[in-house]
């Protein structure tokens, strides 16, 4: 049964980052720095970024709405929260309309890990859990 199950996350078009995933590398992000570091920092990554397109910014919601082209074209949400003074969390959501025969899943996840690793680069990285 969790072959099967794993075989259809492989087709799955859409991810979330939460604290409540099972897979580790997925959980939020939370960084020892304040959220108006963090927002700008992560603006500023996504628009040197050839590949994303940022549609839609709203700091008083914590949001950057990004279309992005490659290495499929999909369209992600992050999410950025301020937890405490020098606490900020990091979520993402990402999804494409594409279909591949070999699943996109592994490719949005491919895409939201490295985004991690270089927001990694940016702000020191408390723990990708929580607990709450």
């Amino acid at each position: 049964m969790a072959i099967f199950g794993n075989l259809l996350i492989r087709f799955t078009k859409h991810l979330e980052t939460s604290d409540h995933q099972k897979d580790d590398s997925l959980k939020t992000h939370y960084y020892k720095a304040t959220f108006d570091r963090v927002f700008s920092s992560v603006e500023e990554l996504l628009r040197q970024d050839a590949d994303c397109r940022i549609t839609t910014v709203s700091k008083e919601r914590g949001e950057i709405a990004v279309e992005m082209n490659k290495p499929i074209p999909c369209f992600l949400i992050v999410t950025i929260i301020s937890v405490s003074a020098m606490e900020t969390a990091v979520d993402f959501t990402i999804s494409s309309e594409k279909f591949s025969p070999t699943g996109i899943y592994p490719t949005l996840r491919k895409r939201i890990l490295s985004l991690y690793e270089r927001i990694n680069q940016l702000h020191t990285l408390i723990k990708p859990i929580k607990n709450i």
